[in-house]
């Protein structure tokens, strides 16, 4: 039998976990909804870090499929306990799906599109600012493209998956087909922070990336891997993808943490703004971060920047007032 007894220890880590991972993602869902954009994210992200949660979570529901067929026999608290690693997974993979979803419902209105300049009547008159034209971006349309591709993925391998279940294939072809989505997953994971990792470097700024989910799942990562591997069935290419995905998030949490501190001292926020008073308005959203770092930390202490240059001067309230809405900000 597969619920020989009860495993007090494995009910307590899943709960927490489950618990956990709801905790983890609201931050960035929160974030993206209150700033109201998506900037900062990469498509490619999303789309390995979606295709990669469905194939992690269709391997768990294969290699313990005789324990989600044997929760008819037994009671609901038992079934809940055994079937564990499975509501983890799905958790994961609906949790971080929901971010491609809300990165497409707040892509940014100004990257939509493709702005055209404008010619004045008279030479001699100013330029004129561009117009919003209906030619959408190759930005957006990339963006459009890998949501349809993430959606083909999971409807293919959720039938391939389904099928051999349900039609009782031999355990042979039920494992290379397990193996084959563990193995997928674990790929797409190393792969996946690549493209956030080079888009965040570049950007040089935090965007909507949220860090203190970041700093939660970094962490929970390590016991993640460790309620999976505990759950009756699963073997290494169940909890390698996690593995994976926590030593990577854990680079881009200390790339967005050396980003943090660089906007603070470019008095700067998440998405290019500038903050604070007497400072002269930046925005770096198409432009060139390092241009900007030598154009800020190159201007004269005078009388219209009085905070550039000085901020050696600010007084214990000026910084803990910026402390404050450096934490705030995340």
């Amino acid at each position: 039998m597969l619920f020989q007894h009860h495993n007090a220890f494995g009910a307590v880590l899943t709960t927490g976990l489950c618990v956990g991972l709801i905790l983890s993602y609201l931050p960035q869902h929160y974030r993206i909804i209150s700033k109201n954009t998506s900037e900062g994210f990469s498509p490619w992200y999303l789309l390995l870090g979606s295709t990669s949660a469905a194939s992690g979570m269709l391997n768990v529901i294969m290699l313990q499929w005789n324990v989600i067929m044997c929760c008819s026999s037994v009671g609901p608290g038992y079934c809940l306990e055994s079937l564990g690693g499975v509501i983890q997974v799905s958790l994961q993979w609906a949790l971080f799906t929901l971010i491609l979803v809300l990165f497409l419902i707040y892509f940014p209105p100004h990257l939509k599109y493709v702005d055209l300049p404008q010619q004045p009547a008279d030479p001699t008159q100013p330029l004129l600012p561009p117009s919003r034209s209906n030619i959408q971006s190759d930005d957006w349309r990339l963006a459009v493209t890998l949501a349809w591709v993430v959606a083909i993925h999971i409807a293919f391998e959720t039938f391939v998956t389904l099928f051999l279940l349900i039609y009782h294939s031999p355990p042979r072809q039920i494992q290379i087909w397990a193996t084959f989505l563990g193995v997928t997953s674990a790929g797409l994971a190393v792969i996946q922070y690549l493209p956030q990792l080079i888009k965040t470097y570049r950007m040089k700024r935090v965007g909507a990336i949220s860090i203190p989910m970041m700093c939660i799942q970094t962490p929970g990562a390590v016991l993640m891997v460790l309620s999976i591997a505990l759950r009756p069935g699963t073997n290494w290419t169940s909890w390698i993808t996690y593995a994976t995905a926590g030593l990577m998030q854990g680079s881009l949490l200390v790339m967005c943490l050396l980003w943090k501190a660089r906007q603070a001292r470019l008095r700067i926020d998440d998405f290019g703004n500038k903050i604070g008073p007497d400072v002269p308005t930046v925005t770096v959203t198409n432009g060139d971060p390092d241009f900007l770092e030598q154009e800020v930390e190159g201007v004269d202490a005078g009388e219209h920047t009085p905070l550039l240059r000085q901020q050696g001067n600010l007084g214990l309230r000026g910084k803990t007032r910026s402390l404050f809405a450096w934490v705030i900000g995340w």
